[in-house]
């Protein structure tokens, strides 16, 4: 179950790498834009904003999640919002533009998916994605090594964590040959975080998902209080705030 109000408590720092990548599409008047796991769609909002003309539709398989949205100033005019899975998403119509932002991470095999999104678009449609790509920093390999731990094993056997980006490159060589031009970046944020355990709140609304919802509460807590004391020690709090580096990787493309 994902919890709109945590998630957004890190607000500033997630919404930063969406308006990098919508900055790099450069469609000018877009009929339909879909946003694929728009989570609580403020920043799907934004987009209503970017393309006047455009009627804008996010797609997220949380309940929650589109409980908050549908709740937003200006949805249900040119703003809506629908519960569904990414994975087997496919538009109804004519689709110009889709953007998908820390989404795919979450999704098996997604390679698979971004060439699924690629062939509904048209001849000067867009495609736009971001993905985090942590899988080996210290936050991805605490959870890894202590799920794994014999305290943990048997328990979180069947979990699924979250799987990450793949190399800038694979996304460049999935879509030129489809036709594609392609643009493929990789940025390290440098987040300056405050509060007692910010590592541990921002991942309680994202990576810890899986292990909060395998494990009954009183559970969840102990879990909990080890990873808190691995993130501290690898992200220590300074005067100034805790930095947490932060990975994501980005590609715009837009079909010739």
């Amino acid at each position: 179950m994902w919890d709109p109000e945590l998630y957004q408590r890190f607000g500033d720092e997630r919404s930063r790498p969406f308006f990098d990548l919508v900055g790099r599409v450069a469609a000018e008047a877009p009929g339909m834009v879909a946003d694929l796991g728009c989570g609580p769609g403020t920043l799907t909002a934004t987009l209503t904003r970017r393309w006047p003309g455009a009627q804008v539709c996010g797609i997220d398989s949380s309940a929650e999640m589109i409980e908050a949205a549908r709740a937003l100033p200006g949805a249900g005019q040119r703003l809506s919002f629908v519960l569904g899975g990414v994975r087997d998403w496919k538009p109804k119509g004519r689709v110009d533009v889709i953007v998908s932002n820390a989404v795919l991470q979450w999704v098996p095999e997604h390679l698979d998916v971004v060439a699924r999104w690629a062939g509904f678009l048209p001849p000067g449609g867009w495609l736009a994605f971001q993905i985090p790509g942590n899988f080996d920093q210290p936050s991805h390999a605490a959870l890894r090594e202590l799920a794994g731990s014999d305290r943990w094993r048997a328990l979180l056997a069947g979990v699924q964590f979250n799987r990450q980006a793949a190399d800038p490159a694979q996304y460049v060589d999935l879509l030129a040959p489809a036709g594609f031009e392609v643009d493929a970046w990789e940025t390290t944020y440098l987040h300056v975080l405050h509060g007692d355990d910010p590592v541990l709140d921002w991942y309680r609304g994202t990576g810890l998902r899986p292990v909060i919802a395998a494990l009954p509460p009183e559970q969840t807590g102990e879990f909990l209080v080890g990873y808190r004391a691995r993130m501290s020690e690898a992200y220590p709090a300074a005067p100034y705030g805790t930095v947490f580096p932060f990975r994501r990787v980005f590609v715009a493309a837009v079909r010739r």
